[in-house]
């Protein structure tokens, strides 16, 4: 009686590591889909900051000149003036010029101030942190 070494066997390890490979595979697609949301989290809470930040520097220049606050108001603006001759106007205009350059091109500012509160909004796309076109605001109520 000879034993015969089973022939059955032939190629198992090979469809094994093939096995192995499409399920580190299906890893490495799921860790670059969180990497990705991480990135594009980080970059939305990078504008938020800057718009957090933004909306202090003007609260700032009103609190600077209280007696002169009413003038800091100005409904929503997009467009930065060409020009500006005063403290409010080059205020206004050096902070919509920040909007614009640090959370994009479609970047506003308002600001409406009566008695001794003031409200400061910053509008901007925030189509990077939410994967689609949103239109993010920062509404920022101080009292003066």
């Amino acid at each position: 009686m000879s034993i015969k070494p089973p022939s059955t066997q032939k190629g198992v390890s090979l469809l094994e590591v093939m096995v192995a490979v499409l399920i580190l595979s299906f890893g490495m697609l799921g860790l670059a889909a969180m990497q990705t949301n991480a990135l594009r989290n980080n970059q939305s809470s990078f504008q938020k900051n800057q718009a957090i930040m933004l909306s202090y520097f003007m609260i700032d220049a009103i609190r600077l000149d209280r007696t002169s606050s009413g003038s800091y108001a100005m409904t929503k603006t997009c467009t930065v003036p060409s020009s500006a001759s005063g403290v409010i106007a080059t205020n206004k205009k050096l902070w919509l010029q920040h909007i614009q350059d640090n959370l994009g091109a479609n970047g506003c500012g308002e600001v409406s101030c009566n008695a001794n509160n003031c409200t400061v909004r910053i509008y901007w796309n925030d189509e990077r942190g939410t994967g689609g076109s949103s239109s993010a605001v920062l509404e920022t109520n101080t009292r003066i």
